[in-house]
């Protein structure tokens, strides 16, 4: 926070003062930012003591690119905390352009097997470790109680309690084993919205004893595994507070994860630009609000400038010096990031790099991801057994090969990003069926007359139909129809009724899937490249 805009933010008459406060701030702040390489202006900042940066996925073009950045990182500020969101699954930054070669937690929780998890996690911590990075915001502690959840779904292991509760411990344990600090989220707990944090403020109604029952349980198993850091959400309960959204708000943060949970780590916000911390306040204001209700570590966002870091100073110094917020509130949220970056500098140094390291892209990365990973990590084989398939679904495979095979394209959710998540690497690869692209109705009419051209027929008017019944009641060409938690999409709904009067249609689903599975005939839980090589298997000469 150099220049002008924090000149004038006077918080005593003493200049040491000042400058020690100046520096707290800093000590506070994780910022994004634009391009692959360290700007100049983050560089200073960092040299001034910002705590730490967040890598996303525009930022990375290779993994040996990623750690030249974050070689350019430590050498500004040794103990910097360098963060990415690296879920081993869908929400992957490392490998941002071909897709994980991991599966995601909710393929781990329908394994089940606690090895699978562990292993999961620790090969995902050695390839951040090699490229640098020593914070990972996973795992998903969420518990995806709401089948309609339009963020979390597959990021969760589970809608189950304790299955949560063990695999987070899992998870935690695995990554941290590699010298990377793990980070639980999204507390208390997101799994039960219906809403984007990142566009509005979800609001969770249950009550404090459900609440405790369900959600918390997760965060208390990361907490025994040791996790070094906790994630909160920008999400309303008012069961505990019903003013403040958990990240700014003292009741939750302090009195519910410090004092009823005995949380002793670093807590970190989830990213202030989210419209669910800072849509009515702006960020600087949403940044105070936030350490003064105990976060200790502001994830600010992406593409961040150096203009916000110093609108975001000012606003925390005049808060002090206005008695909005303790000094000793800063001064410990500082401390506790300078200890954590100290110690992970120093836990890193005695891990050991891998292969990984030296890999020229992210595609080759992920190949030597996926060798070095322990014997524990799933195999395709097991990947399938997870995949919840119809028996019609099972009949359809056996009856040749596909006719037509299209693709929804919805827009993704802002955690996941545009990561590719196509079952096969190229457009089809070995196949004669003629891939269609659908991402509205319209274009969903138009494949349907393409369809229907191709066999004499119309276009089809039915609406979904079970997911026993999978097939249809028009001719006998056969459409294999991808997507991403179909029944989340109106579109797609209205889509697939018509193309199941136009063929015999066998529906995949690789989010997840609404309850009665009325638009997943097979559901795969993930759309990783690990999920999708073994949907590919399961597909075998269908396509």
């Amino acid at each position: 926070m150099t220049g002008g805009g924090m000149a004038g933010s006077r918080v005593s008459a003493d200049a040491c003062s000042d400058e020690a406060l100046r520096r707290q701030v800093l000590a506070t702040l994780m910022p994004g930012f634009a391009g692959t390489v360290l700007p100049e202006w983050l560089r200073r900042r960092l040299a001034e003591g910002l705590g730490g940066v967040c890598v996303f996925g525009p930022n990375i073009r290779s993994l040996t690119q990623l750690r030249e950045l974050t070689d350019a990182i430590r050498e500004a500020n040794p103990h910097a905390l360098i963060s990415i969101d690296e879920e081993g699954g869908d929400v992957t930054r490392l490998f941002y352009d071909v897709g994980s070669p991991y599966v995601g937690h909710a393929v781990l929780g329908r394994l089940d097997s606690l090895e699978a998890t562990t292993a999961t996690a620790r090969a995902v911590g050695r390839a951040l470790h090699d490229a640098g990075v020593n914070l990972d915001f996973a795992p998903d502690a969420d518990i995806n109680s709401n089948p309609d959840n339009p963020v979390i779904g597959v990021r969760s292991f589970g809608a189950d309690t304790a299955l949560v509760a063990r695999h987070t411990a899992a998870w935690v344990r695995g990554l941290q084993a590699t010298g990377v600090a793990a980070s639980a989220k999204h507390f208390p707990g997101h799994g039960d919205t219906a809403t984007d944090s990142h566009r509005a403020l979800p609001v969770v109604t249950a009550s404090a004893v459900e609440l405790a029952a369900r959600e918390l349980e997760p965060f208390r198993a990361a907490i025994a595994a040791g996790v070094r850091t906790i994630m909160t959400s920008h999400i309303l309960l008012p069961a505990y507070d019903s003013v403040n959204p958990a990240t700014l708000s003292p009741a939750i943060l302090q009195g519910l994860l410090r004092g009823h949970l005995g949380f002793t780590g670093l807590i970190v916000s989830d990213a202030l630009d989210m419209a669910g911390a800072s849509a009515l306040s702006g960020i600087p204001e949403a940044a105070v609000g936030a350490i003064a209700a105990g976060c200790d570590l502001l994830c600010v966002g992406t593409e961040n400038t150096d203009a916000q870091l110093t609108a975001i100073g000012t606003a925390v110094l005049a808060a002090v010096a206005a008695g909005r917020m303790p000094a000793s509130r800063l001064a410990s949220a500082a401390a506790a990031v300078r200890a954590l970056g100290a110690d992970l500098a120093g836990e890193s140094a005695s891990v050991p790099a891998l292969a990984s390291a030296s890999a020229s892209a992210s595609a080759s990365a992920s190949a030597s991801a996926s060798a070095s990973a322990s014997a524990h990590t799933p195999t395709a084989n097991d990947v399938v057994s997870t995949f919840d398939v119809s028996p019609a679904a099972t009949a359809w495979l056996a009856g040749g090969p596909v006719d037509y095979l299209i693709r929804f394209e919805t827009t993704p959710n802002e955690a996941v990003g545009d990561a590719p998540w196509w079952p096969w690497p190229t457009a089809v690869a070995a196949t004669t069926a003629t891939v269609l692209v659908v991402g509205d109705v319209e274009s969903g009419r138009a494949a349907v007359d393409v369809i229907g051209a191709g066999t004499g027929t119309g276009r089809g008017r039915g609406r979904g139909r079970g997911r026993d019944t999978a097939g249809g009641t028009g001719t006998g060409v056969r459409l294999l129809v991808v997507g991403k938690a179909n029944h989340l999409t109106p579109w797609v709904v209205e889509t697939i009724g018509m193309l199941r009067a136009s063929g015999t249609v066998v529906v995949v689903d690789m989010g997840w899937p609404s309850l009665d599975r009325q638009f997943a005939d097979i559901a795969t839980f993930g759309a990783s490249a690990a999920v999708g090589g073994a949907l590919r298997a399961l597909l075998g000469d269908a396509v």
